[in-house]
């Protein structure tokens, strides 16, 4: 399961009031939101969507005789979509897996909530909370850090302060985790991608970071946005766009690491979660 994505720019409004439930953005905000996704060159298909269908194939070939479906949390295929697909082939256990490592309740337990609805009592659910700690998760993460000849932030989507402290916690654990394994001595962490709901969330945000790290004489920066496994626009935005506007005004070198997406490494730990939740021997 992923979060979804609009497939063309004339989808963008429409993703939006998804997201929203119905309720209207302000005109304001949707042209910023229409222009970001113009500037990337998303006019008629979304890398994202592509990358998504890229790994899904890619777990399917690598767990040989376990289909895989897709659902999105707010585009198509729904995971309700997904939930019947899974259904019409014979199933009668259904394995949940969020691209997404971190459990907050905010965003995972919207996953399950429509999938084990979608599902009733026609199939038995098992749903994967988090692997945050996953070792090959951390393995993959670290291989893309280690000998970085620069100050390393991990980044994660932030998130309302009232409902992530487990959240918070996770992201500092799998910091830590590929810190340790890439040797790493200079790194930090931040948020990215708050949006304006006028209550706290999460921070520091990452454009302030880059403020701090300047001041305390870093001069090269590489991001590595371990709350993300793929190109999403928080990703390509964000960070390719935004963090990289804001560290060229304070005169710093700036990079991030290649994303996970459809690497095979990647699609290996995503199999090793699924078999383990099958019971089935992993050599993942």
């Amino acid at each position: 399961m992923a979060y979804g994505s609009p497939e063309r720019l004339a989808d963008v409004p429409e993703y939006y009031r998804d997201i929203r439930g119905g309720r209207p953005i302000k005109p304001k905000h949707l042209e910023d939101l229409v222009d970001r996704y113009r500037r990337l060159g998303i006019e008629e298909g979304s890398p994202l969507n592509a990358v998504t269908e890229e790994t899904r194939a890619a777990l399917e070939r690598e767990l040989d005789e376990v289909p895989v479906f897709t659902g999105m949390k707010h585009w198509t295929p729904r995971i309700a979509e997904a939930a019947e697909r899974a259904l019409a082939s014979g199933a009668q256990t259904v394995v949940g897996l969020v691209l997404a490592p971190h459990y907050s309740e905010l965003s995972i337990d919207g996953y399950r909530d429509q999938l084990q609805a979608a599902l009733g009592e026609r199939a038995e659910l098992v749903f994967i909370e988090s692997w945050h700690d996953e070792p090959g998760f951390i393995d993959v993460l670290a291989d893309r850090v280690r000998d970085a000849d620069a100050h390393v932030v991990f980044t994660a989507h932030s998130l309302p302060a009232r409902a992530a402290p487990v959240y918070k916690e996770q992201l500092l654990q799998t910091s830590q985790l590929v810190a340790d394994r890439a040797q790493l001595d200079d790194w930090s962490f931040s948020f990215q991608s708050e949006s304006p709901t006028g209550e706290p969330w999460l921070g520091p945000d990452i454009l302030d970071h880059l403020d701090d790290l300047q001041a305390r004489g870093v001069r090269e920066v590489v991001a590595c946005p371990v709350g993300f496994v793929a190109d999403h626009l928080e990703i390509r935005w964000d960070l390719d766009h935004e963090a990289m506007e804001k560290a060229n005004e304070l005169g710093l070198g700036f990079g991030r690491i290649e994303m996970p997406n459809a690497d095979p490494a990647f699609v290996r730990v995503l199999a090793g979660l699924v078999r383990r939740a099958l019971a089935v021997p992993s050599e993942a």
